[in-house]
């Protein structure tokens, strides 16, 4: 009764951690969540006022199937202004979010039996989609040691005659790891030597911390920026994620086809959405930099407790809202109430049943032996909720 394609690919390990804590603290428990993908800022009022007044306008009917003008040309200057990119509006498509912009693009270029290189972890989502297509995902394994990001010479030893994409996602979810320009146009130098597409995830820019900074690898020269197909949004900047749009910039032909997948399943995103994006995309980002600020205090002090914790081991995150600590010392052990805990996943549940803290496996990004703590929450429940993960670790035998 169900297709093959549904059976092949598994639920959001993410999005059912965040449903189980929001459940339970329903429930009265005193749940410490930080399993959440988004910020806990409120979306900033101009912008909520300009979905207010585009639905008070009348602004609520179908608009092009790739989106309106306004928001395309808003993208445009901001691909022109951070990054240094110069598209025309038929290379930009707008969509329902980023993870849809992802979809589409993989829908419009993964054949049957094509290879797409991902480097471990990844983003959960990145393998699925890859699956539903029909597509082979190819994973370049990560370490701590190389701060999560792979080498060129990873990159060549896993392209073959059947590589159709190479998914680059910077800043990292769930590393936070941000590759330096250097790093960029030397993955660049063997993209365009083989000729591969590359998709740059580069939903995180925003949230940059200490002296590194985003470049995107489609800036570096007119040979991979014909490769690259750069996707991004306002949910992470803008704090919009139930907004849902996102957005992709891609060569002419890909972007036309992307297009043309869009128009046959959702149509067009949510106008009124559309309409206040156009207000975030062409703020003073001043709203971007207060939250970025913020999150750089709280990733200071999450970081500083992991590390105090004897067992675990966390580097320090570059960008984006997530730590992802080493808790591989601690298979082995027994929970107070009986639980082996032999991995990350049986790590989260027993840490959550017992100890009301949630946090999401390193299973689910590919990476056993890790955990990801999302510091988009506030810092008195980070220093709570750390000191109930410190003690339930300690009660481990």
């Amino acid at each position: 009764m169900i297709a093959q394609r549904a059976s092949d690919v598994a639920d959001s390990i993410t999005m059912a951690i965040s449903a189980t804590a929001q459940k339970m603290k329903k429930e009265g428990k005193p749940v410490f969540s930080f399993g959440a993908g988004e910020p806990d800022f409120d979306t900033p009022e101009d912008i909520k006022q300009a979905g207010i007044a585009a639905i008070q306008a009348g602004k609520t009917k179908y608009t092009a199937a790739t989106g309106i003008i306004e928001l395309k040309q808003a993208v445009i200057d901001k691909l022109k202004r951070d990054n240094g990119l110069d598209y025309s509006t038929a290379q930009i498509v707008i969509s329902c979010g980023a993870k849809h912009s992802i979809f589409n693009l993989v829908m419009s270029i993964i054949d049957p039996g094509d290879e797409v290189i991902i480097p471990s972890p990844y983003w959960v989502s990145y393998p699925d989609q890859v699956n539903l297509c029909g597509g082979i995902p190819v994973f370049i394994e990560t370490t701590q040691a190389t701060a999560f990001k792979i080498t060129p010479a990873q990159l060549r030893a896993a392209i073959t005659s059947k590589t159709k994409l190479f998914i680059l996602n910077s800043p990292s979810n769930p590393t936070g790891s941000v590759y330096s320009e250097g790093e960029l146009r030397a993955l660049a130098e063997v993209l365009v030597e083989k000729n591969i597409l590359v998709m740059s995830d580069e939903i995180y820019e925003k949230l940059i911390y200490g002296q590194h900074a985003h470049v995107s690898i489609a800036s570096f020269s007119q040979a991979i920026k014909d490769l690259t197909i750069v996707v991004n949004g306002v949910a992470k900047a803008y704090s919009m994620t139930g907004w849902r749009i996102g957005y992709a910039a891609a060569p002419l032909a890909i972007a036309k086809a992307m297009g043309t997948i869009q128009s046959h399943s959702t149509s067009n995103p949510t106008t009124p959405a559309q309409w206040a994006s156009v207000v975030a995309l062409n703020g003073n980002g001043v709203s971007v930099e207060t939250m970025r600020i913020e999150f750089e205090k709280r990733k200071k002090v999450m970081v500083s407790l992991l590390n105090a914790i004897p067992g675990v081991k966390c580097l320090d995150p570059e960008g984006a809202f997530y730590t992802f600590p080493d808790i591989s010392s601690f298979f082995g052990k027994t929970t107070p109430q009986g639980t082996l805990i032999q991995n990350s996943a049986q790590f989260c549940q027993a840490l959550l049943d017992e100890a009301y803290v949630a946090c999401i496996p390193g299973s689910g990004f590919g990476a056993e032996g890790f955990i990801r703590l999302s510091y988009a929450t506030s810092m008195s429940d980070i220093k709570e909720g750390l000191d109930k993960l410190k003690l339930w670790l300690e009660s481990l035998n």
